[in-house]
Order: structure tokens, then C-alpha cells, then sequence
């Protein structure tokens, strides 16, 4: 692999959520590791699995993993990070304050802001402060999907600069009093992630025409923050041998071929390595040492269980959303999942149904306009995309319109300077959702939210925003707050996607409990592009479906409802490709 020809100190994966950096990443660990280094593989993903993978529990402390010598490993949780942030600025002054102000205390500082910063403290402490790391020869960093993996490594430059030009008075302030001594350790974070002979970063993409675009935007952001990405790995790609005589393979093998050969060219000329679809999921020692063999060894097996017996399709589920007549349908999961092809077919088929729809998306990426293509539009929807830098703009200049007005030109500046927070962002696509949940009331709104760790953060600023009004309104004044939208089950209807793989259901799971933990009920779940609900004849393809029973077998076990959706031979991208994806 190119990417491990004479690693430099600090590797990163990044890249959109599932195609598999966590593999990769571990695979690494492992093959350095053999050949004798000493290497520490770290997790700041919100929905880590490393400790799945090699079968022991890591957790939030280095941990040797024991059926690798020389490979320790260590999972950043932000929550528990956060709350460990929280303690240590409400620790000390617990005894000398009210219970109230405490409370208030721990309410403020209980935000998306304050997970980002604990997680980021970690982050850099361990990239900038050299005892801490003096003992291996590598760490490598199995960061989090996309749109998260920017804000975190965007965050050293950005609290850099907020911090240089001072701070107001606005929502930052609390988390901000635990990071103002650390200063030093942020420019030293920023200089190894941007000095290419100590940080390598390596960009995961699957052979897919959404994945290399939202590859290429990565690699674009980043570089404008002096960061150069040095080599893309393409993940899971089918081999020659899976067999030329299967439709389903022919399909997806000339799909991958043009999605490389269309490659956007700010990724045509960085270092390529290409690693086969493997037979088995890369869970145990013995998988990962195999994701880097240039040979796939096809299965003698080919049973599959029975496709009718799997689940009704997405048209019966849609056709049960439609029965009241309006309101919100949220699919939710971790990146790359499909959320935004299952919301376009769910929306397809309400229009369809002579509904009036809103398809919208709070994805940073905008895949929406890509998933609906070019084709026969439908009279009765419409489409929208929530555009974090747009909304950004707005919310800045609705602040120094409203808060501002009144302050001086001093207090005006320190304001301007506090909205250069990158929490604003959060606060400010909040806003824009806000409205799209009162929609629904009479119509239906149909959200691909953001993968999963955005979507945590916007429910926790809904609730936020639930205490908020709370707190403001007259006591036994009516009012709905989104947070009490959300919450309603004849309101809204959640759809969990997920693919049928262990990962991705484990991880839907996770955000599954946090949805109820915040008073939120998931309506059904959605397996997406699944073999077994397809048809093949193709060896490597049939072993694959039958390892989805496991997956499959959990998400019943969980699941009031449940639709599969098989992997097609066509992209469902335009109107009609999504009418047959619910069908």
C-alpha cells in the first residue's frame, strides 16, 4: 500500500462514514505493528468501534490490545469527555455557589460546544504534546465521518484565531475559560497536521460517484486550511473475479469503473491505492491481515435465505407514513447509509400518492440535488437544502442587527468576534430547521438529516432550545416547542437507515437509545442496498448476503417496523429510479 510506504509519524483517515476507514485504520495498526513498531491507534469518532473490531473493550484510557504485541489503542468519547470537561471548570467552585447557579452552570455548559472543545482538547494533546505519545513510533487517528472530521480538524485554526482577536460576551464564553492556558499546545496542533513529513492524511472514499465528490470537497477544505491531503485509498472495490456472468455484478463493476474515471481532478493526481471487496466483514485479527492481500479468495458456499422472507418493501412503509395526511419524516443514521436516497424515494412515492411534500437536507455535503437527477419533475414536490454557511451569514447578521444594536462600537466588535465561534454553526442551522419542523403541520416535510454525530448535535440544540422556551413562557401558557414536535409520535416519524452490516446497525442502535434518552421515539427502521434482498448469481456476493442475516436478525429483534431495500442494478438517482427503489 502507498499510504504505508515509509509512514510518517502521525497517520489520519478520514473520509465519508462507512466506507470504511475504521478497517483500514486498524489494518494499518496491525501491519505496522507486526513489523515491529510501536503504534497507538486512536478513535475520535462518536460512534467508535474499534474495540468491536479486535474483539475487547478499549474505552477511553490507552489499552494495549492483547492479541497484538506493540499495539496499544484509546477511544475519545466525547460525551464522557464532556462531562469530564464539565467537571473540571464546575469541580472547583462546587462548594461555593447555590444549587441553582451550579445548575445553570452545567445546563450551559451541557451543549454541542462543549463536547466539540473536550474532544478537542484530547485531540491536540495528543498531537501537539510530545510525552504523551514518546513511546510509539506511529498513532493513527480513525477520525470521524466527513462533516465532523473537518470541524475537528478545522478546530485548531479556528479557537486559534477566535482566541488571537479576543472574546465577547456570547454563548462560548463557559467552555471557552477551560481552554485560554493551552494556547501553545493549539499552534502546535496546527503545525503537525500541516507539516507533511510528520502527518500523513489519507482520504477513504468507496468506488462511487457521491463518495469521490464528497472526497474531493474534503480534500478542497481542507487544503484551504494548509492541510494536503497525500494519498486516497478506494475501499471496497468488487474484483475481477466475482463473476463476469452476474448481471448484479456486471452493474456495480462498470458503476465503480466510471465513478474512478470521472474522478474529480483534485483528486487525480494524489498517491491511489485500491483495496478489494473482501468476503467477510473485517471483525478479528485474521480479516484485518487479510484487507491489504491484492487476491480475494471466493467462497464455495452460495445458499441464501429465502428474499420473500425478508421484510415488506418501502412503498408498504411509505404507504402507512401517508395515512395522516401531513407531517415530519426524518431518516436518520451515520454517514453514507443511503439517508438521502431513502428520504428521495420516501418523498417520491408521497408525491406520487398526490401529497403535498417538502424534501429537504441539513447535510453540509447536498447530495439532495445529486440523489434526484435529472427527470420528470413531480407538481406536488418541492425541495430545499439548509446551507450551514448561508445560514451562518444569516444568523451573524441577525445578531449584530438585534444584540448589537445598541452597544457601542467596542461592544460591537467583541460581539463580531464571539460569532466567529465555530459553535455559531449549530445555533445557526438550528434556526433554519426550527421553521421546517412548524411546516409539517399542514404538509409533509421530509429531512435527510446529516450523518450521526451532526445529528446528535441538532437534537441536543433543539432541546436546549425546548428549555429555553420553557423556562420563558408564562406557566401554563400553550405553546410547541420543535423539541415537542419531535417528540410527538403522531408528529413526526423517524426512520433509522442503515446498511446490513454489523457496524452500521451497531452504530444506528447507539443513536437509537440516544433518540429515546432525549424523549424521541424511532418509528421503523430502513436496511438499505442489501444483497440478500437482491438477485445474484455471484459467488462473493451470495457470501456476502448471508452474513446480512446476523444484522438483519438484531434490527428485527429491535425494530416495530421494518422495510428492506435491495441493492439495484441501476444508481436510484431521478424520479423513476426512486419510484422502483420503494417498490
Amino acid at each position: 500500500m502507498k499510504f504505508l510506504s515509509s509512514p510518517t509519524r502521525f497517520l489520519f483517515f478520514t473520509g465519508k462514514g462507512g466506507v470504511g476507514k475504521t478497517s483500514i485504520a486498524c489494518a494499518s495498526a496491525v501491519q505496522l505493528a507486526e513489523a515491529g513498531r510501536r503504534v497507538l491507534l486512536v478513535s475520535t469518532d462518536p460512534a467508535s468501534n474499534v474495540g468491536q473490531v479486535f474483539g475487547q473493550t478499549i474505552g477511553n484510557t490507552i489499552t494495549a490490545v492483547t492479541s497484538v504485541p506493540g499495539l496499544d489503542a484509546l477511544e475519545i468519547d466525547p460525551e464522557q469527555a464532556a462531562a469530564d470537561y464539565r467537571e473540571r471548570i464546575i469541580g472547583p467552585v462546587r462548594a461555593f455557589l447555590p444549587a441553582r447557579e451550579i445548575a445553570e452552570m452545567t445546563e450551559q455548559l451541557s451543549g454541542s460546544c462543549t463536547t466539540e472543545i473536550a474532544s478537542f482538547n484530547e485531540f491536540t494533546g495528543l498531537l501537539a504534546d510530545p510525552t504523551l505519545v514518546a513511546d510509539y513510533d506511529h498513532v493513527l487517528f480513525d477520525t470521524a465521518p466527513t462533516g465532523h472530521t473537518i470541524r475537528l480538524l478545522k478546530l485548531p485554526g479556528d479557537w486559534t484565531g477566535f482566541l488571537d482577536t479576543g472574546k465577547g460576551d456570547a454563548s462560548c464564553l463557559g467552555p471557552l475559560s477551560g481552554l485560554e492556558k493551552q494556547r501553545t499546545l493549539y499552534g502546535g496542533a496546527v503545525t503537525a497536521l500541516a507539516d507533511p513529513s510528520v502527518t500523513r492524511l489519507v482520504l477513504v472514499a468507496r468506488a462511487q460517484a457521491s463518495s469521490l465528490a464528497e472526497l474531493a470537497r474534503t480534500a478542497e477544505e481542507l487544503s484551504e486550511t494548509g492541510i494536503k491531503p497525500s494519498n486516497v485509498v478506494i475501499n471496497g472495490v468488487l474484483p475481477d473475479t466475482a463473476g463476469a456472468d452476474d448481471s448484479l455484478v456486471v452493474a456495480i463493476r462498470e458503476r465503480e469503473q466510471a465513478a474512478v474515471a470521472d474522478m474529480p481532478a483534485s483528486l487525480a493526481g494524489v498517491p491511489r491505492d485500491v483495496i478489494e471487496l473482501k468476503p467477510d466483514n473485517m471483525v478479528g485479527l485474521a480479516a484485518l491481515r487479510s484487507l491489504f492481500d491484492g487476491s480475494t479468495t471466493l467462497p464455495m458456499d452460495s445458499v441464501s435465505y429465502l428474499r420473500e422472507d425478508i421484510a415488506p418493501s418501502l412503498n408498504d412503509m411509505v404507504d402507512d407514513l401517508a395515512a395522516p395526511g401531513h407531517g415530519l419524516i426524518m431518516c436518520m443514521g451515520k454517514g453514507g447509509v443511503g439517508k438521502t436516497t431513502i428520504a428521495a424515494a420516501v418523498a417520491t412515492r408521497l408525491a406520487e400518492l398526490g401529497h403535498e411534500v417538502h424534501l429537504t437536507t441539513t447535510d453540509p455535503a447536498g447530495h439532495l440535488a445529486h440523489t434526484m437527477g435529472e427527470g420528470d419533475a413531480l407538481p406536488t414536490l418541492t425541495m430545499s437544502q439548509v446551507n450551514p454557511a448561508q445560514a451562518v451569514q444569516e444568523y451573524r447578521d441577525h445578531v449584530m442587527a438585534t444584540k448589537g444594536k445598541d452597544l457601542d462600537e467596542a461592544g460591537r466588535a467583541l460581539l463580531a468576534e464571539d460569532l466567529l465561534s465555530p459553535c455559531t454553526e449549530e445555533v445557526a442551522v438550528f434556526k433554519q430547521f426550527s421553521r421546517l419542523v412548524n411546516q409539517a403541520r399542514r404538509t409533509f416535510v421530509v429531512m435527510d438529516t446529516a450523518p450521526t454525530g451532526h445529528t446528535l448535535l441538532l437534537m441536543d440544540a433543539a432541546g436546549s432550545y425546548h428549555r429555553e422556551i420553557a423556562r420563558n413562557m408564562p406557566e401554563g401558557a400553550h405553546y410547541a416547542t420543535p423539541m415537542m414536535r419531535l417528540q410527538d409520535p403522531d408528529y413526526t416519524r423517524i426512520l433509522l437507515v442503515t446498511l446490513p452490516e454489523t457496524t452500521p446497525v451497531l452504530e444506528a442502535g447507539i443513536l437509537e437509545d440516544d433518540l429515546k434518552r432525549a424523549g424521541v421515539q424511532p418509528w421503523a427502521w430502513v436496511i438499505n442496498q442489501s444483497l440478500a434482498a437482491a438477485t445474484t448469481t455471484s459467488p462473493l456476493l451470495r457470501h456476502r448476503a448471508i452474513q446480512e442475516q446476523g444484522p438483519v436478525d438484531s434490527v428485527r429483534a429491535r425494530a416495530k417496523r421494518l422495510a428492506i431495500v435491495p441493492l439495484l442494478h441501476e444508481e436510484p438517482i431521478g424520479p423513476k429510479r426512486l419510484a422502483r427503489l420503494a417498490s
